[in-house]
């Protein structure tokens, strides 16, 4: 994928990361504890992992012998920014478009 974009959406699309994205919101957390809640390999938690580091969603860190996840919300602007403009745009009253060209059209007789 090239737009980040789209690595975002990808992301966010499946249930699990959502989850560990939630977590993350609390503070970060090594990896054996973002797995702990689920009934899922380490392996697979990991890839899941690498989904959202990749979309720029989390960073890793290595610390010591652990390896330390954290979320990076500043990721998630370009998303949110796309779906607010969805919600700039109130829905057309067709009733009340019709009475103000009545009044216009009969003000201009």
């Amino acid at each position: 994928m090239t737009d980040p974009l789209d690595a975002v959406f990808a992301a966010l699309a499946d249930p699990t990361r959502r989850a560990i994205l939630t977590m993350l919101l609390e503070d970060d957390m090594a990896v054996t504890d973002v797995a702990e809640p689920f009934a899922m390999s380490l392996a697979a938690i990991s890839k899941h992992l690498s989904v959202l580091a990749d979309a720029g969603l989390i960073s890793r860190e290595r610390r010591g012998r652990v390896i330390w996840c954290k979320l990076e919300p500043e990721a998630m602007r370009a998303a949110s920014v796309w779906m607010r403009g969805f919600g700039l745009f109130d829905p057309v009253d067709l009733d009340a478009f019709e009475r103000f060209l009545e009044k216009e059209l009969s003000e201009e007789d």
